[in-house]
């Protein structure tokens, strides 16, 4: 897929995730956590749970939507699962997801949601920052049907419009295998690319649109996903066809001329590239903290010292490694170190995981071992 498509005039370096985990954040006690209704059971059996952020408080999303995303919300998502089969010992991975479009009041409310949550789990979850469009292998995981990319707020749904007065929206299908994702983009026709596939969603039709070079995956997705729509539509005569290649692009075809919404540009200007994972340590123990430069490459384990801080950069992501030593201004200020260094190299929305000394998991040892 092409990316995140960054909203005009919006800079990413003004986010307030810099404070998440801050002593604003760290100052939630476990009394506030436990008076939130929404987390009240969560984390109490094997499964996946997720909640929007709607004015500033924590709702639950429906089942029925687990995949969707809207561009203009944030959410936060609860995975617990058993890292034994045998033992009814659970273990949590606790993400928060920010829209390109939503507002830094509610991220910034589901980065402080998700300390709360971590909070009532007792500190046992390994968190994580997503964004969107550079979802990490973990959180696409969950959804094995695909992640499917909105815009708009989710009170803008299907559901809220009558068919014959529906907005067209244009939805992009990239990846292979299970990685398809689908990501609604402007209804231009500078969009359409022929090593992809394309739906056009006019609410009483709906378009396919295969590309010449896209593959078999992007098409059954792009069927599987045109199929759902009309099922979510019963009741209603839904017409849908399917072009192929160059077909469609008559300036007389319906599909062409339903394709007139403004197109945006992303003007994100990207930094230094590292191929090499990075290690940077944040430490106090000179009196004042400071964000460091271990080494480049070859990164080991024992690099790695209880009384720190330290952040690992890989090319894809980005881990918060919290020592068991460290002190309490170190760990507060570790993922906004981390959210600010990020800011300055060509993938700053790659995904954060904070992990505690002794809670390293898998990727975290792969990219060790990179």
């Amino acid at each position: 897929m092409s990316g995140l498509v960054k909203p005009k005039n919006y800079d990413w370096k003004d986010s307030n995730l810099a404070l998440f985990g801050s002593d604003t954040e760290k100052s939630v006690k476990k009394d506030a956590a436990k008076s939130e209704p929404a987390w009240q059971g969560s984390g109490k059996e094997v499964g996946l749970q997720i909640w929007r952020i709607v004015k500033f408080k924590v709702t639950a999303w429906e089942k029925s939507e687990y995949g969707k995303f809207y561009n203009g919300d944030s959410y936060i998502i609860l995975n617990t699962y058993k890292p034994d089969p045998k033992s009814d010992e659970l273990a949590y991975d606790l993400h928060f997801w920010i829209g390109s479009q939503s507002s830094q009041d509610e991220y910034g409310t589901a980065a402080y949601k998700t300390v709360e949550l971590d909070t009532y789990l007792d500190d046992a979850p390994i968190q994580h920052r997503e964004v969107e469009g550079y979802e990490s292998t973990l959180f696409k995981s969950y959804f094995p049907k695909g992640i499917t990319l909105m815009a708009g707020g989710a009170d803008s749904g299907f559901n809220k419009v009558k068919p014959e007065e529906y907005t067209p929206r244009l939805f992009h299908f990239s990846g292979s295998g299970k990685a398809v994702v689908v990501m609604q983009v402007p209804a231009n026709r500078s969009r359409l690319v022929q090593g992809d596939v394309f739906v056009l969603d006019l609410g009483l039709t709906i378009y396919q649109w295969n590309g010449s070079g896209a593959s078999v995956f992007e098409k059954n997705k792009a069927m599987e996903y045109v199929r759902d729509l009309k099922l979510g539509r019963s009741g209603k005569a839904i017409t849908t066809e399917v072009l192929e290649g160059s077909a469609g692009f008559s300036e007389e075809h319906p599909f062409t001329k339903a394709l007139t919404e403004e197109d945006v540009k992303d003007d994100f200007k990207a930094g230094v590239i590292e191929t090499k994972p990075q290690l940077f340590q944040v430490s106090d123990a000179s009196g004042k903290l400071e964000f460091t430069k271990v080494k480049t490459g070859g990164i080991q384990k024992d690099d790695f010292k209880t009384h720190d801080v330290f952040i690992l950069e890989t090319p894809t992501n980005c881990y918060v490694w919290v020592g068991k030593g460290a002190s309490p201004n170190e760990r507060n200020n570790s993922m906004g170190y981390a959210h600010n260094h990020l800011m300055k190299t060509a993938n700053p929305l790659r995904p954060i995981a904070v992990l505690k000394e002794g809670q390293e998991n898998q990727e975290f040892r792969t990219a060790l071992a990179a």
